[in-house]
Order: C-alpha cells, then structure tokens, then sequence
C-alpha cells in the first residue's frame, strides 16, 4: 500500500504536537490542516509551507484521497466531526476522551462497525513504553495479583473554563487503570471541589472497584503545589511505580510484600518482606509518535487498532458515572 493521505483536523497544543508527528511519519501524506482560528492555520503553514489548508470540514470529507482524519478539536466537537468522517468512509483518530456522554460514544462504535472503518482513540499512556512494560510484567504475573493502584496528575494550573479537571485530566488516569488491569470497573465513586470557578470541579478524587476486587484511586487537580505524574502499583508479590516526571528512569520495580506463613501451632502470621529496588532499562520513545505509527499501520493494514472505539467507550463510562456524583 502506498501512502496514508490523512486531514488533521485542530490546531491547538494537542493538534499542533499531531501535525508533528505524522508530518515526520514515512508513507504519510498529510494534505490538509483546518482549524477555526485562521491564526493558528497560518502559523502552521509558515512552519509546514507544504500542507494545504482547508477551506472547511466539508472539503476534506469529499476528498477521495483522504483516507483517514486526525480530530485534536475540544472535547465537546469530538462526537459531531468524528461522526461526519465515519459517515463518509473515513478512518479517524480522535482525542480524548473520545466524546463527552455515553450514548455519542455508543453510537461512534456502531458508525466505525457498520462502515467498516477504523476509530482511534487518543489515550496515549497506553502506548508509553513504561506502561508497556508494566502491562507485560502483570501479564507475567510477577507482581501477583494486584491487591490496588493509585494515581497523582496534579499542577498549579492549566485552569479551564470549558471542562473541569475531571474531563480534562482524568481520561488518562482511567484509561491507564483499565488497561492494566484488563477490565472495565464495576463501581465508581467521586467527589470533588470547585474553588476557583463555579460549577467548575478544580480537584477531583475517583474510586474505580473492578470486578477482582482490585481498587484504583485517581487524584486530579489543577490546583496543587506540586507537578505529579505518578501511577503506583501494589501487588501480592511486588510493587512498582511509574513517575512520568523523570526524564530517565520512569519505573521502579520494588521487591516487597506481605507473605503469609502458616504455622501449626500458632495460626496464620503475616511477614513482610523487603528486598531490592530495580530500576529496568526501558525505551524513551516518545509515546505520541508510537501511537501515530500504531494508527498509520492499522490503516495500511486493516487492523484492529490498540486502543479502539470499544475501549474509548469504557472510559467515556467511567466519566459520566464520575461526573454525575459531583
């Protein structure tokens, strides 16, 4: 198969780090950018003087050439243009969270299903090379069985006015507890606050229970001393943490644990052991060009993308369950 001919649809941070990416991708023609800001366009052609802009949505859409479309607009538009390109035959890679209710996201799956057309969603975690590593050591079984999870994506801003910190932070948390522990939760818990702006949630705290019993607490704000990244893994058998702070090693493998010993005559006792910190030597690959490779090779190919509509679904479920306890 030739070339992968591809629309990038917004030009924001998000869109601008796409464009990047997929301009550097081997057998990939990006023809068009559209954004609504005619600035942001501009800007871009003075950087990418090769790509062309389009006129509208629409222009793309009718273009026989595109075979797919990358859509980093606000949350609130994804269900509306991701629509559209299902619609008219066209593979499509969509930000997170994938839309911004259930039934819109319930009905992407059935237009990519129908049509036979792939749908991507953004998660990008999924594809950082620590999280892989992670997802293998579990699968391995050498952490044991994950007794809990808990995570920190916390900052002193960027403060939002169109979504709360729910929205805007926590699809990577919850996407990152799915796919490690390779189910959807069966309960959801969540509360919040908001300080700074009415109606506008600026620290939110999330229990998932899942369906072995594991539990993951997720922590987000945009009103915090500290910058945090931070995943921690707690398992029968070992525990691991993943800092995305670090520029160089982002995982910690822990030797420790809590070992059950029987004896005869004196019941069940419980000691703990502690035993050695190992830091694994693991890719620094950027994960936003791992996932843009991912997506260029699922449409050469016909395949089933990592992350598809079905998994974007189960987030966007955990979402809404979230956001309606606030």
């Amino acid at each position: 198969m030739g070339k992968v001919c591809l629309g990038i649809v917004g030009l924001g941070k998000w869109g601008h780090n796409q464009v990047r990416v997929f301009c550097g991708q081997p057998r990939t023609n990006v023809k068009y950018i559209h954004d609504t800001s005619r600035e942001a366009v501009d800007r871009h052609l003075e950087q990418y003087p090769f790509l062309k802009a389009a006129r509208s949505f629409e222009e793309i859409l009718e273009d026989p050439q595109v075979q797919a479309l990358v859509i980093a607009t606000p949350a609130a538009t994804h269900y509306e243009l991701a629509r559209r390109a299902l619609e008219a035959g066209k593979d499509v890679l969509v930000e997170k969270p994938m839309t911004v209710d259930v039934a819109q996201a319930e009905r992407l799956c059935e237009l990519s299903e129908q049509n036979g057309r792939l749908l991507q969603v953004g998660h990008l975690l999924l594809f950082h090379p620590a999280v892989q590593f992670i997802r293998q050591m579990i699968d391995a079984g050498e952490l044991g069985d994950i007794y809990y999870l808990y995570s920190q994506r916390v900052n002193l801003g960027v403060v939002r006015s169109d979504e709360n910190a729910l929205l805007s932070l926590a699809p990577h948390d919850v996407s990152l507890s799915n796919f490690l522990l390779g189910a959807s939760p069966k309960q959801v818990q969540a509360s919040g606050g908001s300080y700074l702006q009415p109606g506008i949630e600026d620290v939110i705290f999330v229990t998932l229970t899942y369906p072995n019993g594991s539990i993951a607490h997720l922590h987000v704000s945009w009103l915090d001393p500290h910058k945090v990244r931070r995943l921690t893994i707690v398992g029968s058998r070992k525990m691991v943490v993943f800092d995305d702070m670090q520029t160089t090693e982002k995982v910690r493998l822990f030797d420790k644990g809590v070992s059950r010993l029987d004896y005869e005559n004196f019941g069940e006792l419980l000691s703990v052991r502690t035993g050695d910190i190992l830091i694994p030597s693991v890719p620094n690959t950027e994960p936003l060009r791992l996932q843009a490779q991912h997506f260029l090779d699922c449409v050469r190919e016909r395949r089933r993308p990592l992350v598809d509509g079905r998994q974007g679904l189960e987030v966007v479920r955990v979402l809404e369950a979230a956001g309606q306890q606030l």
